[in-house]
């Protein structure tokens, strides 16, 4: 075996409690980490090394093989090196390359992880860090005051005449295994730098990290095929604008979408399934779910029971299912799916669980964007491999 990835991920978090397990985007960090571990093609195994039996739990459903980690490698003090090496202690064999990937950084992108592991590979370096190039002026403050670090305070040269710096940024290392056997740290030999973009440098360690994380998770996140069995969207905001007119015998309508109706009809006659799942007790959720063909349910006050039940009944997998809403009491039908997806005007917190936030409204196609991803995603499994 050449290349082996490990992914450190202990139970215990001070800064963030439960910090592996929060999620960016709709995903646990460490389903994140093991994610994007095993879509780079040169890596062949992912190990999660852990104490934690819910962490544990969600690395295996990822695709990760777990190795317990002793409570003597589990304390603060513990460093990354030691995890690494007793999960290599429990190969078979030691690999070529050892990829370091940490969960606090939950934008890797596995084309860097693939550079990374190409220049190790080729002899060209002993280690590839990941780190964000800068033309920033740093200072430390010393005996005497302020002074510059790789420049003077006297000469302030144009950012285009300075060299770069390079900030690490935690999220992966890439390592000659031999070397890190030796020498018992992350950095040996001749060192590399992989360069990332400024949005994928982002560092989980703190609240406010994990706030900026999820805000940048739309733009920041590499786009995923929306592979599900079934559609699950709520009503009002989803189907609507989240408008009502109400009219002067206290009557109310609403507007809908027709391309959102063709999406249904599209998704449908691509087997799909979609269910409608509302609080909503007006008749008109309930007449607009006939005129759509599919089944309603309605007036119901705990959304994510009756998701639950219903998921249950028909027989899906909830991992294997999407559901698309836009208010606070979505929230628990979105941590119940393995597709959470959200309208762009929903609530901040709606838009932090969401896995997928749509670019279309609702009411103006947020629907009819939902079913074509799927479609999409369908139509790319069963396109025949060229040349065949």
């Amino acid at each position: 075996m050449r290349v082996v990835c490990v992914i450190p991920a202990r139970g215990g978090s001070k800064g963030v409690p439960g910090k592996n397990l929060a999620r960016v985007g709709g995903v646990p960090l460490v389903v994140r980490a093991v994610g994007a571990a095993r879509r780079a093609g040169s890596v062949e195994e992912v190990l999660v090394s852990t104490d934690d039996t819910a962490i544990a739990a969600a690395a295996r459903e990822a695709g990760a093989r777990v190795v317990e980690r002793p409570a003597g490698l589990s304390g603060d003090a513990a460093t990354s090196e030691s995890a690494l090496l007793h999960a290599l202690g429990t190969l078979p064999e030691r690999p070529e390359v050892t990829v370091f990937l940490q969960c606090t950084s939950p934008f890797v992108d596995p084309a860097d992880l693939d550079a990374a592991v190409r220049e190790v590979l080729d002899g060209a370096s002993d280690v590839v860090f990941s780190a964000l190039e800068t033309h920033e002026f740093q200072w430390s403050r010393g005996e005497d005051g302020l002074s510059g670090v790789g420049h003077s305070a006297a000469f302030r040269p144009r950012r285009q005449d300075r060299a770069p710096h390079y900030r690490e940024t935690g999220a992966f290392y890439v390592m000659r295994t031999d070397g890190l056997v030796e020498h018992g740290h992350r950095f040996f030999g001749r060192i590399g730098v992989r360069a990332v973009p400024a949005a994928h440098a982002v560092e989980v360690d703190t609240p406010e990290d994990l706030a900026v994380a999820r805000a940048l998770a739309p733009l920041a996140g590499r786009p995923e095929p929306l592979d599900v069995d079934v559609l699950v969207t709520d009503f009002d905001g989803v189907h609507t604008d989240d408008r009502a007119r109400v009219h002067q015998d206290g009557t109310e309508s609403v507007s809908v979408s027709r391309e959102d109706g063709m999406g249904v009809a599209l998704l449908r006659k691509a087997g799909v399934p979609v269910l409608i799942l509302s609080t909503e007790t007006n008749p008109v959720v309930a007449a607009r779910a006939r005129k759509l063909g599919v089944p309603v349910l309605h007036g119901v006050a705990d959304k994510a029971t009756a998701l639950a039940k219903w998921l249950h009944d028909e027989g899906y997998d909830p991992r294997r299912a999407a559901y698309v809403g836009n208010d606070l009491n979505d929230l628990g039908c979105l941590t119940l799916v393995g597709w959470p997806i959200a309208v762009p005007h929903a609530h901040p917190e709606v838009l932090a669980a969401a896995r997928l936030v749509l670019g279309r409204p609702g009411g103006g196609g947020a629907v009819r964007e939902a079913c074509e991803r799927i479609i999409q995603s369908r139509t790319l499994q069963n396109r025949p491999n060229e040349g065949k």
